[in-house]
């Protein structure tokens, strides 16, 4: 693969699935308000104070592992409904899993099981699959066990870029499972009426006055304002209240001279292909989607990148089990076949060369895998303190209409 090509021109190659990330927007206005809520009451968190679960691991009398993740993001035999690779760990270690698809949001599954993680009271599970941010939140609450790598040997093969996020640095308590992007889309054709050119390529084109009133913005805070934030020449894993206003004020000068038509959720890919909107700050996997009249792009300045992420929750009583499991999906050959099914980004480095073999153009998809001059370009949402997360998410949500 090219290292220096960009998001155009997606290939048609990328099935129609009902994404994970489509899942998750169901609710995502409301959880985004919550967040407050679900840090505990008064919207305070513990810093790591909560009574530690205690920790028994039954993993050598008892050979199973209960994980909790999205659903649609593992691969299923579509005739007989089982999960493949699961199967297949089980027949290669003997380990059983039982697999929940009970994270909807992040916000509602954290608030579900915070009253047990207080008390110090085991989950019934050995992995969590919160998105990074969430993550942060588990790991500086003290709701995660440290890894013990030895039992990941294939944790050698994470791709440079996911190894030392800012809230894990060295991986010690998680691991990615599947990413995607949040930046720009737009409809190829009628972009090229309006600007002359069928690229976008920086947000000074998206709010370029000849599209006014014909762009729509994502209604999740952590996918649009590092867009905003690092456009002005502020860091988005790294600001404070004077630069999120910024971003804030600027938008809401968008909103008043009609320039933003609205901010969405999924629906903006149905909007694109109608033609009631020419570009949008959407995700990548519904852009891949709609086909080669679409395309999509980070800004030259960068966008923001979700991951969602395996944890071991504290009192997690299969842990050694569970480090298997992870170490068996970051064999390249395993994380090929998930990331042809999910179509999600892989975070295992030697995953595109094994699924080379199989499919090419899935291989080359920079959707899938994408190029280190797009992953550089990429930041992750910046840890929220829950004083922040409550004036932040109040503040957004005066300025979107909710």
């Amino acid at each position: 693969m090219n290292k220096e090509e960009k998001l155009q021109d997606i290939p048609a190659e990328i099935r129609p699935f009902l994404t994970r990330r489509r899942v998750l927007q169901a609710g995502a206005i409301g959880g985004a308000a919550a967040v407050a809520a679900a840090c505990g009451a008064g919207g305070s968190t513990n810093d790591g104070s909560a009574p530690a679960a205690e920790t028994v691991d039954k993993s050598e009398t008892d050979k199973k592992v209960v994980w909790s993740n999205w659903p649609l993001y593992m691969p299923v035999d579509e005739n007989t409904k089982a999960y493949t690779e699961l199967d297949a760990f089980t027949a290669e270690t003997g380990i059983a899993v039982e697999y929940l698809e009970d994270y909807n949001d992040n916000n509602e599954f954290y608030a579900k099981q915070k009253p047990l993680l207080d008390k110090g009271e085991p989950l019934g599970r050995d992995i969590v699959s919160p998105t990074d941010w969430m993550a942060a939140l588990w790991i500086k609450n003290g709701f995660a066990l440290e890894l013990d790598q030895a039992n990941i040997p294939n944790i050698a093969n994470l791709n440079d870029a996911y190894k030392n996020p800012s809230w894990d640095p060295g991986r010690k308590f998680s691991l990615p499972w599947q990413s995607g992007f949040a930046g720009m889309g737009w409809n190829k054709a009628k972009l090229k009426a309006a600007l002359g050119t069928d690229k976008l390529t920086s947000m000074d084109q998206f709010f370029d006055p000849k599209l006014k009133g014909q762009v729509v913005v994502l209604s999740e805070l952590r996918d649009t304002i590092p867009l905003i934030l690092s456009w002005q020449g502020n860091d988005p894993t790294q600001f404070g209240d004077a630069e999120f206003q910024q971003a804030i004020d600027y938008l809401q000068t968008k909103v008043d001279d009609g320039h933003i038509q609205a901010f969405t959720g999924n629906e903006y890919a149905t909007a694109l292909e109608n033609g009631d909107v020419i570009a949008v700050i959407g995700w990548s996997g519904d852009l891949g989607q709609l086909g080669p009249d679409f395309s999509f792009d980070l800004p030259e300045t960068g966008g923001s990148i979700f991951v969602d992420q395996m944890l071991i929750p504290a009192g997690a009583e299969h842990k050694a089990n569970a480090e298997k499991l992870m170490n068996y999906f970051y064999d390249p050959a395993v994380a090929a076949r998930v990331a042809a099914y999910v179509q999600y980004i892989s975070p295992v480095k030697g995953a595109a060369e094994e699924l080379m073999k199989t499919d090419p153009a899935l291989a080359e998809n920079p959707l899938i895998f994408p190029p280190d001059e797009l992953l550089k370009r990429a930041y992750s949402a910046m840890t929220f303190t829950s004083e922040q997360a409550a004036k932040y998410n109040d503040a957004w949500a005066k300025l979107i209409g909710n």
